[in-house]
């Protein structure tokens, strides 16, 4: 008998949880029927008026979501206390903080947090105020991370710097029923003076590694020159050809006037026949 009970008992839950699992899939209860057939009544009753607040004008790039009556629950009175959770979601930012990095220097930092909620009960059970908390945890959380950053790692790697203070604050808002899904690090303000001190800081890298590429270049000249004087050492024809063709280059640029004096071998070769 107390096994035939049991089963009994097994098969009550079972038709009660596919009922329920109906009612999820329609979407509406038997109460929520009701009410949509009275007020579908109600409608037709009042059907000349009503006509002008049953009809809304979607635009075309628009699309409209409707929500109908969404879930019906009866809460008794004086023993049960209704909350409600909303489970999308949620983005707020963090304010403008002032911190100090590992290297003693003072930045302005702000940031944007985007969280849900994922237990419903363990955000209303567990602590006052879900949202409030998550909010002071962040701030709190920012000075500590930033805190051990210093300035350059902070100004490039904000990326793993948004990575760690995504996986502190989930890890410190799991208790409470909190998701934190995504930590993004919005801007970063220098004081003034420490903006100049690091344009001028740049400003003398670029010079100095643009004198130290210029003097490459004119090493690199020299020894190329090295290189054809020794070529044309070699062959004295080639300095005359290189000579000329010189002189060419500077008659195309502009009309000029050249003095050219002949070479002293073809001097001397006259002379020789005179």
């Amino acid at each position: 008998m107390v096994n035939q009970l049991k089963i009994a008992d097994a098969r009550s839950e079972s038709s009660k949880s596919i009922i329920q699992d109906e009612e999820e899939k329609t979407g509406l209860g038997r109460c929520g029927w009701i009410l949509f057939l009275i007020s579908v009544l109600f409608t037709l009753a009042t059907f000349p008026i009503s006509i002008f607040m049953c009809i809304k004008i979607v635009k075309e790039y628009e699309r409209a979501v409707i929500f109908r009556l969404g879930r019906i629950f009866i809460v008794v009175p004086f023993t049960d206390t209704f909350v409600k959770v909303d489970m999308r979601t949620i983005s707020f930012d963090i304010p403008p903080q002032e911190i100090l990095t590992k290297d003693s220097v003072t930045v302005s930092v702000d940031g944007v947090v985007y969280f849900r909620v994922s237990c419903p009960i363990s955000s209303v059970a567990n602590v006052s105020n879900a949202n409030s908390s998550t909010r002071l945890l962040a701030q709190t959380t920012l000075r500590n991370v930033l805190g051990t950053k210093n300035l350059s790692e902070l100004l490039s790697d904000r990326q793993g710097i948004s990575l760690s203070m995504q996986e502190s604050l989930d890890e410190a808002t799991d208790p409470w029923g909190i998701k934190v899904e995504r930590v993004e690090i919005k801007d970063v303000k220098l004081p003034h003076q420490l903006q100049r001190a690091m344009a001028a800081e740049a400003e003398a890298t670029r010079e100095a590694r643009a004198k130290v590429i210029a003097a490459e270049g004119e090493m690199n000249a020299s020894r190329a020159l090295k290189e054809a004087s020794l070529v044309i050492a070699e062959s004295p024809s080639g300095l005359q050809l290189r000579y000329l063709q010189t002189l060419t280059s500077i008659a195309a640029e502009k009309n000029s006037t050249i003095i050219f004096p002949l070479p002293m071998d073809m001097m001397q070769q006259f002379a020789r026949k005179n």
